[in-house]
């Protein structure tokens, strides 16, 4: 289809089936109209002046010019009682030259017809009463004037025919209007219970309804959601069994270490220790994802505050910057994650850190800017991936295991957002968070 076309088509499914709907009905009554007017209501109008036409040319003929008043006087009241006609004749008068063309099809028709049984002059006026058009007629002796009702011109067909027309289109889009507003909001319903559950926002009210083909969509999409629920409880519930697991041989290893008489290699041993656990603690995170968390509302403005302050009290400096309302419905221990994992590695990179929260429309961006050596342009998207590190050393003074961001951005798009790294103002880099409201 032509993009100059798709600019003008309606977007939403209601407003597209209206507009196939209304489309074959508007060119159905316009060819209905045409037919009408052209045919019908025409050819009334035109036998409706040939009729008034036929009467004055009948006066026309039975007053001969050795007519006398008396003669006329008869005749004028025999059209006035029979043709409900008012005729008048004015002695020696001349009719004035009309240059006014006709304006409608009644004053057409009437035009038309005169011309063709009168052989004499004539004016039509049918402004001047609003319920009377005047015939002028010259004659050889004088000006025969004609009062004739404009319903004898006019077919009130025509005005019935477009009430009912115009009438029963309305009707008829209404309640087609009605019942497609039925027919989507199922649709609409499903979209919404799809954008709450790819938000992490479960809707446990939802429930197929509408059209078999609607219902089918929908008890296909509760299934798949089961399906996924379900998948995330049992790897949910096989890392709980794995991290058991593991943390009894550490714990038992820790307890050996202790009872150990202190060394240079015992001192080792603890440090690798600590550091499994670490990394155990990081790997089960990044898995786990806290998907089985409910979500409830979260002021993500106090949860800046609270990360801001605990820096605080370690002697760091952070600057903390909220606009508008930041209350919405999250995961909140996988945000406070989230954010406390982007905040630990500005800290730890940078000396001085600002973070601003903002609400953009149906959106909530949170930034985090540090002064520290900043992220390579090339390596901004790398940085996300599980296990990536720009320093190689596996030093945990230098950093993690290369999970914090990735843990991050899988937060993030487990609520419908996303997290990205950019150039900072400060000569560090700014981590970008963005949720949906």
């Amino acid at each position: 289809m032509d993009p100059a076309i798709k600019r003008f088509l309606p977007k939403t499914l209601l407003g597209r089936t209206l507009a196939i709907l209304i489309t074959p009905l508007a060119v159905v009554q316009l060819v209905s109209a045409i037919v009408f007017y052209d045919t019908h209501w025409g050819k009334i109008m035109d036998r409706l002046a040939q009729g008034v036409a036929g009467d004055i040319s009948m006066i026309v003929h039975l007053l001969p010019p050795e007519a006398t008043p008396e003669t006329r006087e008869q005749v004028f009241e025999l059209f006035a009682a029979s043709k409900d006609m008012i005729v008048t004749f004015q002695a020696g008068a001349i009719l004035a030259a009309s240059g006014r063309r006709p304006r409608n099809w009644v004053e057409e028709s009437l035009d038309d017809a005169l011309a063709e049984r009168l052989a004499r002059p004539f004016a039509i006026d049918a402004l001047s009463h609003p319920r009377l058009v005047t015939i002028g007629v010259q004659l050889s002796d004088g000006v025969l004037r004609t009062l004739v009702p404009r319903k004898r011109l006019f077919s009130s067909t025509a005005i019935a025919f477009g009430l009912w027309t115009v009438g029963s289109s309305l009707i008829l889009l209404g309640i087609a209007v009605v019942f497609m507003r039925n027919q989507v909001k199922p649709i609409r319903r499903l979209a919404q219970a799809a954008e709450n559950f790819g938000k992490g926002r479960d809707n446990l009210r939802f429930k197929p309804e509408g059209a078999r083909e609607v219902r089918q969509a929908a008890a296909a999409f509760q299934a798949m959601r089961e399906r996924i629920q379900r998948q995330i409880a049992q790897r949910t519930a096989m890392l709980s069994g794995v991290s058991h697991d593991l943390r009894t041989p550490l714990a038992r290893m820790k307890l050996q270490l202790e009872m150990l008489a202190p060394s240079e290699g015992v001192a080792e041993l603890k440090a690798d220790v600590a550091e499994m656990e670490r990394m155990l603690e990081e790997y089960l995170a990044f898995a786990r994802g806290e998907g089985i968390e409910a979500p409830a509302p979260l002021d993500l403005g106090l949860l800046l505050e609270d990360a801001a302050q605990a820096a605080r009290r370690e002697g760091r400096p952070v600057t903390v910057r909220t606009e508008g309302d930041l209350v919405i419905p999250v995961r909140p221990s996988a945000i406070r994650r989230a954010v406390a994992n982007v905040m630990s590695n500005a800290l730890r990179h940078g000396h001085k850190v600002e973070a601003v929260a903002r609400r953009d429309d149906d959106w909530i961006e949170i930034t985090v800017d540090d002064d520290g050596p900043g992220v390579p342009p090339e390596s901004r998207e790398d940085v996300f991936r599980p296990f990536y590190r720009l320093d190689p050393s596996r030093n945990p003074e230098t950093g993690g295991v290369g999970l914090g961001l990735a843990i991050v951005r899988d937060i993030l798009r487990g609520h419908g957002g996303d997290a990205t790294l950019e150039g900072s103002p400060l000569g560090g880099v700014r981590a970008r968070l963005r949720l949906p409201v």
